[in-house]
């Protein structure tokens, strides 16, 4: 892609356009225009290979008739039968035209009246492709809080990505986008954990899990970068996305429409359904009977407190009703509830829930081991997340131990230590190297007895297949640490790194609303004369 920019290039040349506008609100400016790029090249591009079609003596679908010919190629149906959104004239991110109704934006892109043009264009695109966009882009334009001047020069960045109906061109867009959705994540910081999984994150449970073909859910679906992460995972395979169908359920409305437009981006728009609901998973269950054959989430940590009142006698609750102090366990059950008799699930929580003893969590836990639904457990390094600094792990269940194909374990569950992995990428941040994410899948598929992941060996201090009777000595403690042979000290460090951490954090909270609650009184004095 030599002759495209660098994400990077044109992520700094949109960031210097930010100005002062919040990263939280901005990301749906930026993102909005990208998509609308992408859906206008890739139609485009499927109406020049219609005209070249439709205008060749030589094809069997050859029109002489030029007002006839010119009526087929702006059909609807043409498009969207193989998957392409239908762009109306009026709403083309570039249109030469002598009408000024049908200029394209990146033509206006100078004129008043563009942002109200952009949210148009939106509401056309919605119109003309309502199965799949409807009530999906943001029509905010109008009402942005950024001049007209920034907003045509955050149009003409976007344009700077050349204009061609090249499988390269659309491809470097879908690229943008992921890469756009991660560094509004950087900005954000801790508000980030709404909506973005860092990548290295994602890769490793995809790699791990394997979703080659089922039904693949999301309870908390965010940008949906692990249904992107699935069907990128098949490609070397040889396989099509189109064996997925995908379920997701999202409580952000916002952050709802930025999935949706990242399934549409990668092609897999309509290939199942991504529910919104208000109140979220656990609260209002999307898909109360459906079952799954893969569950891959990166659900809120210790959610404190989620309304567990609510739902206190819920048919999810089989090893015990979870906390309203902390959601871990009743987002553990809900997927677990979710899963195909032979279904398999992978997802990421924070690292209390491995130890947590209080306030029922441990009675849960133990269930959960003696039913023999844990397959593995995987300690992660620090500092993997934009939205908090504390270590984390994934957890993996399996309904079916004994599945044709692999290795019989009933009754034992590997642990893998991947405390010491992990790159530094920034001051805080790191991530998962491509190599160490390969060792972890391996490690794990050698486990179950995939003949081609090679033989599995104990290596201490790094990952070790344990018993339910191992695991009921160390009172259902599933911390690898307890088990690889980590010594006792790096464990209790990681803990206290943990500990402090989340205090910070709180504490950072805390100073915040006070902050906010002197600002309010000193407002409220002075209203009534008092300036302090």
């Amino acid at each position: 892609m030599s002759d495209l920019p660098d994400p990077a290039a044109l992520w700094k040349s949109a960031d210097l356009l930010r100005g002062s506008v919040d990263a939280a609100e901005y990301k749906h400016l930026v993102l909005g225009l990208l998509f609308l790029k992408y859906v206008s090249e890739s139609f485009e591009q499927h109406r020049e290979q219609l005209e070249r079609e439709l205008s060749d003596p030589a094809s069997p679908d050859y029109i002489k008739n030029e007002i006839e010919r010119q009526a087929q190629i702006e059909d609807r149906d043409e498009y969207q039968g193989d998957k392409v959104f239908f762009v109306p004239a009026g709403a083309r991110w570039s249109n030469e035209s002598e009408d000024p109704e049908q200029l394209g934006l990146l033509q206006t892109a100078a004129l008043p009246g563009l942002g109200q043009r952009i949210d148009n264009a939106l509401d056309l695109i919605e119109k003309e492709n309502p199965e799949t966009l409807k009530g999906v882009l943001p029509k905010i334009y109008a009402r942005a809080p950024l001049s007209s001047e920034k907003l045509g020069s955050l149009v003409e960045t976007i344009g700077n990505i050349p204009f061609q109906s090249s499988r390269q061109a659309l491809d470097y867009l879908g690229r943008a986008y992921e890469y756009f959705i991660g560094r509004f994540a950087s900005a954000e910081g801790k508000g980030a954990g709404e909506f973005y999984t860092p990548q290295s994150v994602t890769q490793l449970l995809v790699e791990m899990l394997e979703p080659y073909s089922g039904r693949i859910f999301d309870p908390a679906c965010g940008s949906c970068g692990l249904f992107i992460q699935s069907a990128r995972f098949l490609e070397p395979h040889g396989k099509s996305p189109d064996q997925l169908a995908i379920y997701g359920q999202e409580m952000n409305q916002a952050t709802w429409r930025l999935g949706q437009m990242n399934l549409a981006i990668h092609g897999l728009a309509g290939q199942g359904q991504i529910a919104y609901t208000e109140n979220g998973s656990l609260l209002d269950d999307a898909f109360p009977t459906l079952k799954m054959d893969f569950v891959l989430a990166n659900p809120p940590f210790n959610q404190d407190p989620w309304g567990a009142a609510a739902v206190k006698d819920d048919v999810r609750w089989k090893y015990g009703v979870p906390p309203d102090a902390n959601a871990n366990y009743a987002w553990m059950q809900h997927m677990l509830h979710h899963l195909a008799p032979n279904g398999r699930a992978g997802f990421v929580m924070a690292n209390g829930s491995m130890t947590s003893n209080t306030n029922n969590e441990g009675v849960i836990r133990r269930g959960l081991i003696e039913d023999d639904a844990v397959d593995c457990v995987v300690a992660l390094p620090s500092g993997l997340f934009f939205s908090t600094g504390i270590p984390v792990c994934m957890w993996f269940f399996d309904r079916d131990k004994a599945s044709s194909g692999e290795r019989d374990r009933r009754g034992e569950t590997l642990f893998i230590d991947a405390r010491h992995m992990g790159e530094a990428i920034s001051r805080k941040q790191k991530r998962l190297t491509e190599a160490e994410i390969a060792e972890v899948a391996r490690t794990y598929h050698a486990w179950r007895g995939q003949t081609e992941a090679g033989e599995y060996q104990d290596v201490l201090g790094f990952c070790v297949s344990s018993t339910i009777e191992e695991i009921e000595a160390e009172d259902w403690v599933v911390a690898p640490g307890r088990y690889v042979g980590a010594p006792e000290e790096e464990e209790d460090q990681a803990a206290f790194e943990e500990r402090i951490t989340s205090l910070v954090e709180g504490l950072a909270a805390d100073f915040a609303r006070a902050e906010d609650l002197t600002a309010q009184v000193r407002q409220a004095l002075g209203a009534v004369g008092y300036d302090l």
